[in-house]
């Protein structure tokens, strides 16, 4: 309240509109409401901030003249009849950059999937969008899928669908003459993952190998493994998010690292990993600001461990899905491990990855229900038999 009657300009009597000390800001008397007003391209603006707090309409309004501006701009490429590729992928990048709500990495992907547009398809960012048929994004998709794997094509090809849009929007194009591309088929990857006893032999080939950070790198498999986090979650998680009093390790998200969906997660922590933090903690007293893990990475041993054990090579996402897997075989139901990998489909995807698991786990388990005597009986007898 004192923000605001510091920051405003005493209203005239009668007056329903009150100007303040900041260009293109006013406030509507009658409900104390700030709005934009200002002219983009020959044309009066005025549209509510939706707020009372000069503060919060200041950000407010600099968010609305930068989106009107560059719609103006857009618009007047529009307007004269012809927008090139190239120009219509300028305008995604910057209104991708400009974007709050996309993580760094998802732009450096979609600055990636243009280049690699402009690169599958020489002269394209000159070509008038008008101009470019569906039989040739067909033709040219053709291609691109026998360069790059499914999940990337994918990938590239909703960028190149994202562009015709911008195109759409600024009215110089009636139709995207991408909409009817086919989106590549992802076909799960078998998942050849180590037993417990492999397991273990796998973790003490890391150990012992007489490196500098081996014994560090044991550890690192072993926090990946035991909390079924992503490298770069794992990465960013200190003393100060291991919750001993509730068993959990919180698991945070930010713009720059954390978590895939920006969010914050509770994974319990099962016997094995209270045990391997206890050990860390008493062989290496931190800070709690500090990182649990002492190595960020520990791909190249765990290739070599892999190689002398014998067994699958595997990489730090397996380890996620060993997590995955070893919860469901012991009980775990899907949703709830879908919970504590962070998953926001409710469990979708981890039905499509392990339901196998969970059709033997519950054959398994059915033949432990019985509703006769006779039936423990016999049960028990072929119990002793294969004994």
């Amino acid at each position: 309240m004192k923000e605001r009657q510091a920051e405003q300009t005493a209203a005239k009597p009668g007056k329903a509109w009150q100007r303040t000390q900041y260009s293109n800001l006013i406030r509507y008397v009658a409900s104390d409401t700030y709005f934009a007003r200002l002219r983009v391209a020959g044309k009066l603006i005025r549209k509510s901030l939706d707020t009372d707090v000069i503060s919060v309409a200041k950000l407010r309004l600099a968010d609305l003249e930068k989106t009107e501006r560059e719609a103006a701009a857009s618009n007047s490429r529009g307007s004269r009849g012809r927008m090139t590729f190239g120009d219509c992928a300028k305008l995604f990048l910057e209104q991708t950059e400009a974007s709050n709500l996309i993580k760094p990495n998802s732009k450096t992907y979609r600055k990636e999937a243009v280049e690699s547009i402009h690169k599958s398809w020489p002269g394209i960012e000159t070509r008038d969008v008008r101009q470019i048929s569906a039989a040739e994004c067909e033709t040219w998709a053709a291609k691109l899928s026998g360069n790059y794997s499914p999940s990337r094509y994918n990938g590239i090809l909703g960028v190149f669908r994202k562009v015709f849009e911008i195109a759409i929007q600024s009215g110089a194009l009636y139709r995207n003459p991408a909409e009817k591309v086919k989106r590549a088929k992802i076909r799960l990857p078998h998942l050849e993952l180590p037993d417990a006893a492999k397991f273990d032999l796998f973790l003490k080939e890391i150990e012992s190998a007489n490196g500098r950070d081996s014994k560090k790198c044991a550890d690192m498999v072993r926090f990946l493994a035991y909390g079924g986090f992503r490298l770069s979650e794992a990465q960013n998680i200190t003393w100060n998010d291991c919750d001993f009093k509730n068993e959990e390790i919180v698991v945070r998200g930010d713009a720059e690292t954390g978590t895939k969906n920006w969010s914050v997660r509770r994974v319990p922590m099962i016997l094995e990993m209270q045990q391997l933090l206890e050990r860390l903690q008493r062989q290496h007293p931190a800070e709690k600001t500090d990182s649990v893990l002492r190595v960020k990475e520990c791909l190249q041993a765990m290739t070599r461990a892999a190689k002398v054990v014998g067994m699958a090579r595997i990489t730090h996402h397996h380890l996620r899905h060993l997590f995955a897997t070893r919860c469901i075989e012991t009980g775990v139901d899907i949703p709830t491990v879908s919970r504590w990998l962070g998953h926001k489909d409710g469990g979708a995807l981890a039905m499509r990855v392990y339901g196998h698991l969970r059709q033997q786990h519950s054959v398994a388990m059915a033949k432990k229900v019985f509703f006769s005597k006779t039936a423990t009986q016999i049960s028990n007898e072929k119990q002793v038999a294969h004994a």
